[in-house]
């Protein structure tokens, strides 16, 4: 375990993947239950989640700042923090997309691929909680891999879903605005692989 001064650290992270895990399952209740009417307040919501992460990376940011010796290198806390927070982010943004292309009902397909977003994110949060032990976790690696499966199979989701759309549909705005909100549910997926590949980083320099 990580010195008690040092835990901050990594209770940080994992409680910035925690909002990434609320803003995940926040987006699938909105899809699985859509109501078009209801969207500007659900936006309204899931930005207050991702307010909430940017306060956390920011005060954890604030604390680097200060530090004499942080417990890993400053350049990792600080790209981990920001990777973190893109997966948030990302998935904000495909709240908004649905928002903004006036989406009227969901395909299928989106609830697939918003259920391998949430079990990336949770992927993350339990990789970060195993995370502080990173100098003698033995499911650290098992961990990653997982993440990594994950991406895969949100990759082939992916490019299911945008054949689906182009041998199905004959409407171009309804191909455009699907095309859009698939492609940014891929990038929620890659954004958590992102963040596993930075604690491989930082397990690989520290052994």
């Amino acid at each position: 375990m990580s010195k008690k001064q040092d835990a901050y650290y990594f209770n940080n992270f994992v409680a910035c993947a925690e909002e990434s895990c609320r803003a995940a399952h926040l987006l699938k209740d909105v899809l699985e239950n859509f109501k078009p009417e209801e969207l500007s307040q659900h936006l309204e919501a899931i930005h207050k989640i991702e307010n909430s992460g940017d306060m956390k990376k920011h005060e954890m940011l604030d604390k680097l700042a200060k530090e004499f010796i942080p417990p890993i290198e400053r350049e990792d806390i600080v790209l981990l923090s920001q990777d973190i927070d893109d997966i948030t982010d990302k998935i904000e943004d495909v709240l908004m997309r649905v928002y903004t292309n006036n989406v009227d009902s969901i395909e299928p397909d989106a609830l697939k691929m918003t259920e391998v977003v949430i079990q990336c994110c949770e992927g993350v949060a339990g990789l970060l909680k195993e995370f502080a032990d990173f100098k003698h976790s033995k499911e650290l690696k098992k961990l990653i891999i997982e993440i990594n499966d994950l991406e895969e199979k949100s990759d082939k989701l992916f490019i299911d879903s945008m054949r689906r759309l182009h041998t199905e549909s004959s409407d171009p705005l309804h191909i455009i605005a699907w095309r859009e909100i698939y492609a940014y549910l891929e990038k929620c997926a890659d954004a958590c692989e992102h963040a596993a590949d930075v604690i491989e980083s930082v397990v690989m320099k520290n052994s």
